[in-house]
């Protein structure tokens, strides 16, 4: 038998550091040490076992059939192992310096300022520890296989079911490891979202006003809100501090919230907050939003205080909880509860408000970001049904999946990029990035506007598992040629599957970037509102809420 598991171990070593080097190579944002450690110790394992199996198959394969020759002993004289040496050490320095400067790439086109190198202790520290585990987990597969061919050995001769036997084994063990792995990371996150879903943030308290969820005569309880119910109901401009601001008369706004304790059912939940919109007076502003949350229940302040600037308080805001567990959670595991419970509370409200005289009845808005953008186009068949059905919408930060966003992006007019697209002249759907990017499209906006806030770099946009094997269309060709959006590296290249996990990783850190790339877009809350269903204020009142809405400290989406 030719013994050929040096040779193997060599190809696979040197897949897996070109594999590496690939994993450092520019992405849509800046990584820090931590999560460029651990993608590149993961695409090392992943890329060494790999190469490793197709080494080994393609060598075994080619021996058998007498097509290829390998010596009993692979041997290598001292000067080689010395060459070896030398250029893997080469190969470490010149990738360092490059890995550096790919990331100060990346940073200048998210206005951030260069580093001047990585915390390599991190980066070694956490890239070894991950290759470690993919290769421990590796081997533990393979030993539970063995056993498991020895257990079918006992019970039957035949080498085909033998080896069968091996395969269960161990894909039955991959399973239950991998089960036990996600539950227990479940739970532990459940119960820590449980315990924050419990507590109340600093500085908010049950609110005195008969135009709040939980105020006086409100059937909403003040601790089943939830935590991100009793900041939304709790928080916000009061009446004087919109007309100080705008130098009009103000309204005390209308905030209804239903937490996911209130009631069992989202039916039931959506009855009530119709009731409380009923309650409020929610019906008899002039603008009514309906509203759906991330995975926590969060409501992006600048979103809603915009709008309640923007018109005077004379507007209702409303929305309920489906879950208390941060967004990637429903992300990956509950992606229907953010569709159904917008579906539940828009068809309770909108029943509510074709009840009334059309002469009588608020201006209609829906709203959602990231999750909650997805689910509130879930409401919606077409974009035909959008349009016709609402006064005016913004989604922030949609994911790929989102319908009918990727109808949208698909059937958008020739010669428009995919990250900035116009469809139908932007008769009544257009897209921003950057506060101007509406005026930029010729041609009226008709009523029923829809807006849709998108960057380059935002990864929840364009995480889709075909990155993992086809070139996305928004790495088509250079900024200056317009194959990629402004603020995303020329440096940045597609690989298989390596794009896949560098863009899910992105996906965590889309909001630890500056305004204008990522996933934020508190800074054109503004100017969305103001284009979606114009104020009638002078630009020095505009300008005066931009620049208080720009001061909000910043908050994350994907933790809530």
């Amino acid at each position: 038998m030719i013994n050929h598991s040096r040779s193997t171990r060599i190809f696979a070593l040197l897949a897996g550091v070109a594999a590496a080097g690939l994993a450092l190579t520019p992405s849509l944002v800046p990584r820090p040490a931590l999560f460029q450690g651990f993608l590149v110790g993961l695409t090392f394992g992943l890329s060494y076992l790999g190469a490793a199996w197709l080494f080994s198959t393609v060598t075994r394969e080619l021996v058998r059939r007498r097509i290829l020759t390998l010596p009993r002993k692979l041997t290598l004289p001292p000067w080689a192992w010395l060459v070896i040496a030398a250029s893997v050490a080469l190969y470490i320095a010149v990738l360092g310096a490059l890995a550096v400067r790919w990331q100060n790439d990346v940073r200048s086109h998210v206005e951030m300022p260069p580093v001047d190198g990585l915390d390599l202790a991190t980066f070694f520290a956490v890239a070894l520890v991950m290759a470690a585990v993919v290769y421990a987990a590796h081997r533990g597969l393979r030993k539970m296989a063995s056993l498991g061919r020895s257990w079918a050995s006992r019970a039957t001769p035949k080498p085909v079911l033998v080896k069968a036997g091996g395969l269960l084994t161990g894909a039955l063990t991959a399973v239950l490891v991998l089960t036990i792995l996600v539950s227990a990371a479940l739970f532990g996150t459940d119960n820590v979202y449980a315990a924050r879903n419990a507590t109340t943030p600093e500085g908010i308290s049950e609110p005195p006003s008969e135009f709040r969820s939980a105020g006086p005569d409100s059937a909403v309880e003040w601790e089943k809100l939830g935590m991100q119910g009793r900041a939304f109901v709790g928080g916000g401009p009061s009446a004087a501090t919109i007309e100080e601001l705008t130098g009009r008369p103000a309204r005390q706004p209308v905030r209804v919230y239903v937490g996911s304790e209130q009631a069992d059912s989202m039916a039931a939940r959506a009855q009530l907050a119709v009731a409380e919109l009923k309650r409020t007076g929610g019906f008899n502003r002039s603008a009514l939003m309906i509203a759906t949350p991330t995975g926590s229940g969060w409501l992006e302040r600048q979103a809603v205080d915009s709008l309640e600037y923007l018109h005077s308080g004379d507007t209702a805001v409303v929305s309920m909880q489906y879950s208390y567990q941060p967004s990637w959670v429903s992300f990956l595991f509950h992606q229907n509860l953010p569709r159904e419970s917008a579906q539940a509370l828009y068809q309770a409200v909108r029943s509510e408000w074709e009840s009334m005289p059309e002469q009588e009845r608020p201006k209609l808005l829906v709203y959602g970001l990231s999750l909650g953008a997805s689910g509130m186009q879930s409401a919606f068949t077409d974009v035909d049904d959008l349009i016709s059905s609402v006064d005016g919408a913004v989604f922030s930060g949609a994911p790929n999946n989102s319908q009918p966003w990727g109808t949208l992006q698909e059937a958008r007019d020739a010669g428009s990029p995919l990250w900035q697209p116009t469809f139908d002249g932007g008769r009544h759907v257009r897209w921003l990035s950057n506060n101007g990017d509406f005026s930029r499209v010729a041609g009226p906006w008709e009523s029923g506007r829809i807006a849709y806030l998108q960057h380059g770099t935002d990864a929840v946009t364009w995480l889709t598992p075909r990155l993992i094997w086809e070139k996305p269309e928004w790495l088509g060709g250079s900024a200056e040629s317009g194959g990629r959006a402004p603020d995303v590296s020329d440096s940045m290249r597609w690989v298989p599957l390596v794009t896949y996990l560098q863009v899910a990783f992105d996906m965590f850190l889309g909001e630890s970037v500056p305004h204008s790339h990522g996933h934020n877009f508190g800074d054109v809350a503004v100017e969305s509102w103001n284009n979606v269903l114009p104020s009638g204020l002078d630009p020095a009142s505009v300008e005066r809420i931009q620049s208080v809405i720009e001061s909000y400290p910043y908050q994350e989406s994907m933790t809530n």
